[in-house]
């Protein structure tokens, strides 16, 4: 009885051939629940909405530049909620 122990080390050149298991026509499967992409898709929205008004409140009130930079983080988090939603994961 033998065996396939093939060992696919980086770097090292012992064993180019790339992985048998992959195939180029895989479907991805969502891991969340369609109700969980939908809060994820309210969640980054209403954030995006939130630091807009924060960010028009910061520039009408002529405040330091070094005050908007915390904003960064708010967009980015409304980012992340958006893009988990469209990618399914």
């Amino acid at each position: 009885m033998l065996t396939n122990r093939s060992v696919y080390l980086a770097g090292t050149g012992f064993n180019n051939s790339p992985p048998t298991h992959e195939e180029g026509g895989e479907v991805c499967i969502s891991n969340i629940s369609p109700l969980e992409r939908q809060k994820r898709l309210r969640f980054g929205i209403s954030q995006f909405i939130i630091t807009l008004v924060m960010l028009g409140v910061l520039i009408a009130f002529d405040a330091d530049r070094l005050w908007r930079l915390p904003l960064l983080f708010m967009f980015w988090a409304a980012a992340v909620g958006y893009f988990q939603a469209r990618d399914k994961t």
